[in-house]
Parts: structure tokens; sequence; C-alpha cells
């Protein structure tokens, strides 16, 4: 099956690698965004599907606008490609280049759609508190990620995942589901499924003010969102920005979902029921594992929090470091 492999983050790596590494696939060519410049010398770096590619020999397109570059698109044209696979490519494309292929445009998408359409479900759905989530494989078409379904698989979301964690997971799982999507589509063993349009919800890009943290909301919500926004989540300190990149919600109904390692948190638990303070005021100091804060609803464990200008830190080594002291408070 000839295949041209549009996408760009490390997310479509383990789909591009997946495909490349099967006989009954043929890559023809890889269409990834443009380099971008970064770091003080402002040097071009490729995206992490263009090394792939560049490394296993694969022609690379990098169309700024891939629907209006009139090269890119008689390339695609002439490739004669039964297939066109998307994974996070970061570009719309046209009605034109959806029908090109033979048997279509095939996405992966990091949800269990029709939930969580849009650039970011993997954040959101963390976000939102959800406890399972997964891949879907479907036929593209003019809409954000409105086309029929082809196959879905689910994963369980632990308490202590984040963004990368659970991205990690999502690329593995739909790496294989593209690869039996792919076959099982060829072989006429697929019916695709129609989305059913009023379940829809819809996962938005992530905006600078989405980054904030209010004290005065629940541990649960503020710790969803720690990790669905991960690592950039910010409360001041002190005068300064602090990123809060990893937390635990204490509460009697968390224990058991925790790795071992954190066992020894349920003997301050007692003690900490007892604390009361506002919205962002340091209510305990867990040795071992750091500042313990009271939020809206709930106290809130900072477990890996970084100074603006500082390395990443523990919780704990923040608190000896800055000598924090209970009653000082976070806003």
């Amino acid at each position: 099956m000839k295949i041209v492999f549009f996408g760009t983050p490390q997310f479509a790596v383990p789909t591009l690698e997946r495909l490349l590494d099967r006989s009954q696939f043929q890559v023809v060519a890889v269409v990834t965004q443009p380099d971008k410049r970064r770091g003080r010398g402002s040097n071009a770096i490729p995206s992490p599907v263009k090394s792939v590619a560049v490394e296993r020999g694969i022609p690379v397109w990098q169309p700024p606008r891939v629907k209006k570059d009139a090269d890119t698109l008689e390339k695609l044209r002439s490739s004669a490609a039964d297939a066109f696979v998307v994974v996070a490519y970061g570009q719309i494309l046209s009605p034109e280049i959806l029908a090109m292929p033979k048997l279509g445009c095939i996405n992966g998408h990091g949800s269990i759609l029709p939930k969580y359409r849009g650039a970011a479900p993997i954040q959101w759905c963390l976000h939102d508190g959800e406890t399972r989530t997964g891949m879907t494989t479907m036929l593209m078409d003019a809409g954000m990620d409105t086309g029929a379904m082809l196959l879905k698989e689910e994963v369980v979301i632990d308490l202590l995942d984040n963004a990368w964690d659970l991205a990690a997971k999502l690329a593995e799982l739909g790496a294989d589901l593209m690869v039996e999507t792919l076959l099982k589509l060829e072989s006429g063993e697929l019916q695709p499924i129609p989305q059913e349009g009023e379940l829809a919800t819809y996962a938005p890009l992530i905006q600078k003010e989405d980054y904030q943290l209010d004290w005065s909301q629940s541990a649960i919500s503020l710790h969803d969102k720690i990790r669905g926004f991960y690592p950039n989540c910010t409360t001041q300190f002190r005068g300064q920005s602090l990123k809060v990149r990893a937390t635990i919600p204490l509460n009697e109904t968390v224990w058991e979902r925790l790795p071992a390692e954190f066992a020894p948190l349920q003997s301050h638990w007692e003690r900490l029921q007892a604390a009361a303070g506002k919205p962002g005021e340091i209510v305990g100091i867990a040795k071992k594992f750091g500042a313990i804060v009271q939020t809206g609803e709930g106290l809130l464990l900072l477990r890996e929090v970084q100074l603006a200008g500082k390395k990443v830190q523990s919780g704990w080594d923040f608190a000896n470091g800055t000598r924090l002291e209970v009653g000082e408070s976070l806003s």
C-alpha cells in the first residue's frame, strides 16, 4: 500500500515508524511543518517526524501552507498514493487533497470521538478529569474531526498521568491502531461509522490565560488542570512566578490510586485534616514530599515545581531551599 504520511510532533513518530517497519506499506513521502527557528542562535530545528524521515531516506515536503502550495499539490497528485495518513500534522487539508488518495485520508486522533474534537484533546480530557480516553481512526472530511470513524481503542488514565505521559501511551496505541485500520480498510473489513454530532465536545487551542492557577478551585480541579496543561501552570510565590508541574490531591479516596512510594503521605493525613487556611495558603509541609496548600475545597501537595529562572525541583527540595513556612501563601 502506497502511503504519504502527514505529521509533525513526537506524537506522530510511532505511527510513521510502524508504517516504515511493515512490509505491507510503502511510505513514498512525508509532509511535515517547516523547520522552526529556536534557541539563541535561531537555528532551524526540524520536526521529530522530519528527523525520522531523513534518517530513513524518505522524501520530505514542508510547505508553509499545504493547500496553497502548487508544487506540493502536484507532488501529492503524482504520488498515486493509496492513502494519506495524518497524525497531528498541524494544517487543515483542503477538499482537493482529501479527494486524492484511493482509500481516503486516514486520521489518528487522540480521543474517543466524538468527544474532544480539536487541537488539544489530550490536554483537555485531563483538565476535565476524565478517567478513560483513547485513540480513534477516521476518514477525514472537510470538518474539524467530524469524519466517519473506523476503529477505536481505550486506555485508563492514571491519577498521576500528565499530558506528556498520556500522549506517549496514546502515540504507541495509535500506531498499532493505524496499521490495523489500513489493513482492514484495504481488505474491505471496515464499515465507517458516522459520528453523532450532538455528542461532540471540543478541545480548543490552549491560551496563555488558561495556565493561571486559581486557588479557590478544588484540589482535584487544580490537580487535573496542572497535569492537563503540563508543564506550564503558574502561580505567584514571594513576588516571583512559580510553575507548578506536579501535584497530588489529598483525600481519603486517592490513597489506593497512588503508587506505593506515596503511601507514607497517609501518616500526615489525620493531622492535616485539622488544618485550615485560606485558598493558596501553605497549611503543612510533609517531610520528604513537600508543601501542602489549602484550596477552595481540599488540600493539594506540591510534588514538583520550578521557580522562574531556576531548575525544576521536587516539592521537598523547594520547601527546604526556600525555607518555606506554614502560613505563607501562593497567589
